[in-house]
């Protein structure tokens, strides 16, 4: 065990927490603004997976499917929201979550039907194989591209939540809705908007992690759980939170990996208790988003 072998695996840990950052502010965005906890949040993610390797064999290039992928499933998302989660709302966060679980289901079965049981092949796109020497030892372009392109995404959404006219509204939609619909604000429109952006970070993560992780119609399922996990250690709603212990996640996963192999899985969960036993609301969570 040598010092350059766990900084190259922190940097590993890092590359596999981008994946959970995507998904965890997608996640963070729908339950802040509209307080639903989306249990299709994963099979969005595997279906912008499925979208994104299709697309790229018919059009052999890469960009086209990390940009088309998470527009089609921002457009499922903008459907589902519009036409499913809509009449829900003010009945009850148990019937979004219960809706969007069954959803989820569908959604699977769906891509069973079109695509087949075995999953599709997807190897590291042309133009980003091989490995960089980064100092101490040599580490995959392709993840190296992942974790800049997290940042940028991340970079973003932070400048769109926090520095537009957007942003605030959607801040203080999550906190007063009806203050915000007195003041002229179609809140319906705003939560439509999110709810499609939230669900486009899951299809772009999707469509990132394929070429590191099989392309199977099962791979939302531990998504699914990772990204809640991350969501709650960083606090629920929270943007902040979901990028911090996305990372952190990511870390912790591969550090075990190196050390426990067979608790790497686990370790995650372990995580989460012990954060919660420290500070229930998560890292950075903040009270009043439930009232």
């Amino acid at each position: 065990m040598t010092a350059d072998l766990l900084l190259l695996q922190l940097l590993t840990g890092i590359a596999l927490g981008s994946i959970f950052v995507l998904l965890a502010l997608g996640l963070s965005l729908i339950f802040g603004m509209l307080t639903v906890v989306n249990f299709a949040h994963g099979a969005f993610y595997m279906v912008g997976a499925y979208v994104g390797v299709y697309l790229y064999g018919l059009t052999g290039n890469f960009w086209v499917s990390v940009v088309a992928a998470p527009l089609c499933i921002a457009a499922m998302g903008l459907i589902t929201e519009r036409f499913l989660i809509r009449p829900l709302y003010g009945r009850g966060i148990d019937y979004p979550l219960l809706l969007t679980f069954g959803l989820s289901y569908i959604f699977v079965e769906a891509i069973r039907m079109i695509f087949g049981l075995a999953g599709l092949p997807f190897g590291t796109p042309v133009g980003l194989r091989g490995a960089v020497n980064v100092g101490v030892g040599y580490f995959p372009y392709y993840r190296l591209f992942l974790m800049a392109f997290t940042a940028a995404i991340t970079l973003a959404i932070w400048l769109v939540v926090e520095r537009t006219r957007f942003g605030l509204i959607v801040r203080a939609g999550a906190r007063d809705p009806e203050i915000v619909r007195v003041l002229g604000v179609d809140i319906s429109r705003i939560r439509l908007i999110v709810f499609g952006i939230g669900t486009g970070l899951a299809g772009l993560a999707g469509i990132l992690a394929a070429p590191i992780q099989a392309v199977t119609p099962e791979m939302g399922i531990p998504a699914l759980a990772e990204a809640f996990v991350v969501t709650v250690i960083g606090g629920m709603g929270s943007l902040a939170g979901a990028v911090v212990a996305g990372l952190l996640v990511g870390i912790v996963v591969a550090m075990t990996s190196l050390f426990v192999p067979a608790m790497a899985k686990a370790s995650v969960f372990f995580l989460m208790a012990l954060i919660l036993l420290i500070r229930p609301r998560g890292l950075f969570g903040q009270t009043g988003l439930m009232d």
